[in-house]
């Protein structure tokens, strides 16, 4: 079959765009064709819809009318008629690439689900119509699971909401990444989903020590004998980052078992060794990030913000150096994934693969879907309190995690035998062979 994987953008390092390209090599092993239509792509192999970009002007526009706060609100009438126009747009443009690629299965991703883009959503469900193509909505996230679409400022909305996202047509199938969303699919809806997880491409050794990225830590003003916290999520308020400075704020005050010890790697950590929490994802909340540097300041922790230097894949042909995200993890010691919301969790499982130890809060998906794999993890929980999106967990959990981080830093033997644990499993469940297999019972 000829398959087309749409989403918002293609080639970056979010969870979705990553969980695409597993996907395509999972299909193309069936011996399916897969192409991908997005509204924007780094490498340059989309076929690209202008409108269907994740920061299109004028959806920003409609997005801020329909959910936000906004000083010159819009009639309802008005909003209407731009959300119709775009996915007009959307609606043929997707007719003409369907048809000029013989397209026989769409699979969009987010776009029938998450609400960001009202025209996109209504574009798609006329397409698929006109077209009689099949289609396989991958759910990454609902809308109802976002406090941004979860309350949208018009009747209206709510209908496009309920209509498109998903919608239900005979010619419609669903995947879902979570037991939890295909619950809620079911009793909104009554549409019945698989579940397919996030899962890793194994026969590619991507996060390996080589020439490229050997100076890694060096480039960023990081010395070998500096302990390195991997942030490697977006920066977005649901990934909590506070709580990751406050355990690296805990870590920082435990500093004297570490001082004049020789660390796993067999590197010293001395009394000018430092502790870096790395942010290494996009910033898509510039106020957040900069609230979190001003937290990270008043708790004496340091933080580097290599973002910049940090893309979906390595680059030479720049001023400055370019780093893959799978070449962050190599200058990595332990990695944090504090996020009180994912609807699987990419970077949790890439931790695993890099054979890293990670520091996770148990959020709901983790605690159903993930728990029952049993990896060996610093917890910090499965409880938070929230105070105007500022999110913080028992200070009894952040201090027994930092404790057993210190053992993980310290003791090599016990290190390889809980990662390699992790690895193993990992591996076993949630590889491309599973991915391929799962497909193939869908298609």
């Amino acid at each position: 079959m000829k398959i087309a994987l749409c989403h918002f953008r293609v080639g970056e390092t979010d969870g979705v765009s990553l969980e695409m390209d597993k996907w395509k090599k999972a299909l193309e092993q069936l011996g399916h064709e897969v192409i991908f239509i997005a509204g924007s792509d780094k490498r340059g192999e989309a076929e690209i819809i202008p409108e269907l970009h994740y920061q299109y002007a004028i959806n920003n526009k409609i997005v801020q009318q329909a959910y936000g706060q906004t000083e010159y609100p819009w009639s309802e009438e008005k909003l209407r008629g731009r959300i119709l126009m775009v996915a007009e747009l959307i609606e043929q443009a997707l007719l003409e690439i369907i048809r000029c690629r013989a397209i026989d299965v769409l699979i969009p991703n987010n776009i029938l689900s998450l609400g960001w883009g009202l025209p996109a959503g209504i574009g798609f469900v006329n397409a698929i119509k006109k077209s009689k193509v099949k289609a396989i909505c991958h759910h990454h996230d609902f809308y109802w699971e976002r406090d941004l679409y979860a309350h949208p400022n018009h009747k209206m909305i709510e209908d496009m909401l309920k209509d498109y996202f998903p919608p239900v047509h005979p010619r419609i199938e669903h995947v879902c990444i979570n037991s939890i969303a295909q619950g809620e699919l079911k009793s909104r809806h009554g549409v019945e989903a698989d579940v397919v997880p996030n899962v890793f491409d194994f026969d590619h050794d991507l996060m390996k020590v080589d020439d490229y990225n050997r100076e890694m830590r060096r480039e960023f003003g990081i010395q070998n004998s500096d302990i390195v916290l991997l942030q490697a999520t977006r920066v977005v308020e649901r990934k909590a980052i506070e709580i990751a400075i406050d355990y690296a704020a805990a870590l920082e005050k435990k500093r004297d078992l570490l001082v004049n010890q020789k660390c796993y790697n067999g590197e010293s950590f001395t009394e000018k060794s430092h502790i870096y929490l790395v942010l290494a994802g996009q910033s898509e909340s510039p106020e957040y990030l900069k609230k979190l540097k001003l937290y990270a300041l008043e708790k004496g922790v340091k933080i580097k913000d290599i973002s910049s230097n940090v893309e979906p894949e390595r680059s030479e042909n720049t001023e400055e150096k370019k780093f893959s995200l799978w070449d962050v993890y190599t200058m990595a010691d332990l990695v944090t994934y504090p996020s009180i919301l994912e609807g699987w969790g990419n970077q949790f499982l890439e931790a695993l693969v890099a054979k890293l130890p990670v520091a996770v809060y148990k959020y709901p998906v983790y605690q159903s879907d993930i728990e029952k794999y049993q990896f060996n993890v610093l917890s910090f929980g499965h409880q938070h309190q929230s105070d105007n999106n500022w999110v913080r967990v028992d200070e009894e959990k952040i201090e027994k995690a930092a404790d057993e981080s210190i053992k993980y830093l310290l003791d090599a033997d016990y290190r390889t035998k809980q990662v390699e644990e992790n690895y193993n499993t990992a591996k076993r469940e949630l590889s491309i062979d599973g991915l391929q297999k799962m497909l193939a019972k869908i298609f």
